[in-house]
């Protein structure tokens, strides 16, 4: 096995005690600003945002690096009109079964139901998809590694992103997502795992009151 290629960390940038201190909190009081919204503004976002937010995302540590996500931003019209009547359909089906009783109980205080409005008015969905496999230049196929993950961490970071950018988002999944494959061309070798619907919220967005865990909740210290 031949040595990899090592080069210099030059993107680290050192900060003083007190001014890691600083940023941390600020940081952190942004982001304790983000919420989920369900209420979104049509007013379209620039694209150039959404691409830097994209490629944000795509700075993520995955395994053996192999960076196995795929961004589907979705403006067309007609396609989110499909994915809402397609989602809703899922949607009426969970809302209604008895099986789902457990779950629906902790989804009340969030007040969401079956209609799904926000997968039409938004400007922007995309679909996230997590690579399972991919073939070589000889048509080999090649198992990807910690992709849920690695996929997850991408997510993290992309919902940061918007947030910094000064946009909010949604992360939405749906019972049975197999249709996005078709409907925005990814192969088999794809598994959709969410939508994350991005604009601006409504003038008249309302969020449920909640609470967060405590530093103490989340975390121990040995």
């Amino acid at each position: 096995m031949s040595s990899p290629t090592q080069i210099p960390l030059e993107g680290y940038r050192p900060f003083s005690e007190e001014e890691m201190k600083k940023r941390a909190k600020d940081f952190r009081l942004e982001m304790q600003r983000r919420r989920s919204v369900r209420q979104f503004s049509s007013k379209p976002v620039p694209m150039e945002v959404i691409q830097d937010c994209l490629l944000t995302a795509g700075s993520a540590p995955s395994g053996a690096n192999r960076q196995p996500w795929h961004f589907v931003v979705i403006t067309d019209p007609a396609i989110k009109k499909k994915i809402r009547s397609t989602s809703e359909k899922e949607e009426y089906r969970f809302y209604n079964e008895d099986q789902n009783e457990n779950w629906l109980r902790v989804l009340e205080p969030l007040g969401t139901g079956a209609d799904k409005p926000f997968l039409e008015t938004a400007p922007v969905l995309i679909a996230i998809f997590a690579e399972k496999w991919v073939m070589d230049d000889e048509g080999i196929k090649e198992k990807n590694y910690y992709v849920r993950e690695s996929v997850g961490i991408a997510i993290g970071m992309l919902v940061t992103a918007i947030h910094h950018a000064g946009l909010v988002s949604l992360t939405y999944t749906v019972p049975r997502m197999g249709f996005l494959n078709s409907l925005v061309g990814r192969g088999a070798n794809e598994s959709p795992m969410m939508i994350l619907v991005v604009g601006y919220p409504d003038p008249e967005a309302r969020v449920p009151k909640i609470k967060k865990k405590s530093l103490t909740e989340i975390s121990t210290f040995r």
